[in-house]
């Protein structure tokens, strides 16, 4: 073995260790928001962000095969679109994804119960907010982050394809992250779903008649990274036909 080589590795293991030690000590219980550019770096805030990432992958390494739901928080039990996500997850989670949300109410509980229900993994990356989320019941693993950038990463990251239900500013933030990082080959292709014609095809409309025929902001090609679906058994024979892990 090479023991010369391995050094820095194992001092730069020694420095993490560290630097996660500190993000978890040294928060202030009074955090002031990060506004504009901060005068001055604040060690703690870096140590935070470094452990969080640290955490957030080694939750999602022990799922090979995962798929994330996204949509809007407001959705109730026994509406259209929750028992839609709730009957996919369910019937993904047979065929051995893990499913992996946001962890708290809406379609995000839609999701985990479906695959909890079904007896599969079942997971929530949740995020602190002022206007506090909980975690829904249905969770075989879960992770809350302070930084909604290094849970986007989490979630990016975390799956074999991504299913966007209505939702609102973040569900259309995370879809457009996705779709972009795909555009621009930052990631690899992965199938990208999306749930209900009446809501989506407004907001894809526009997509092809003015970013698209109108202005040429985006090729002909870049509507074809994504999937419009109006069915649970559509969504499904799409996911299985198209993911490849």
């Amino acid at each position: 073995m090479d023991t010369q080589h391995n050094k820095p590795n194992e001092e730069t293991a020694e420095r993490l260790a560290k630097a996660i030690h500190e993000g978890r000590q040294a928060m202030p219980e009074d955090r002031p928001l990060l506004v504009c550019k901060p005068n001055k770096v604040e060690s703690w805030r870096i140590f935070k962000i470094m452990s969080e990432f640290v955490e957030g992958f080694d939750v999602i390494r022990h799922y090979s095969l995962a798929a994330t739901f996204f949509g809007s928080a407001r959705t109730k039990p026994g509406e259209e679109y929750y028992e839609h996500a709730s009957e996919l997850a369910g019937r993904l989670s047979k065929k051995g994804f893990a499913i992996i949300t946001g962890g708290s109410s809406g379609i995000m509980q839609a999701g985990n119960e479906g695959a909890f229900k079904a007896g599969g993994a079942s997971v929530g990356l949740n995020i602190n907010l002022a206007d506090a989320q909980g975690y829904n019941p249905y969770l075989t693993d879960r992770f809350i982050f302070d930084h909604f950038f290094v849970r986007k990463v989490m979630l990016t990251y975390a799956s074999e394809v991504y299913v966007y239900f209505p939702g609102g500013f973040g569900t259309l933030d995370e879809f457009f992250e996705i779709v972009t990082l795909v555009q621009t080959k930052k990631i690899r292709r992965v199938p990208i779903v999306v749930f209900g014609k009446k809501y989506w095809e407004p907001l894809l409309g526009v997509m092809h008649d003015t970013l698209y025929k109108e202005f040429g902001n985006i090729d002909e090609a870049d509507m074809e990274l994504y999937k419009l679906v109006d069915s649970v058994d559509e969504a499904y024979e799409y996911i299985l036909a198209n993911v490849s892990c």
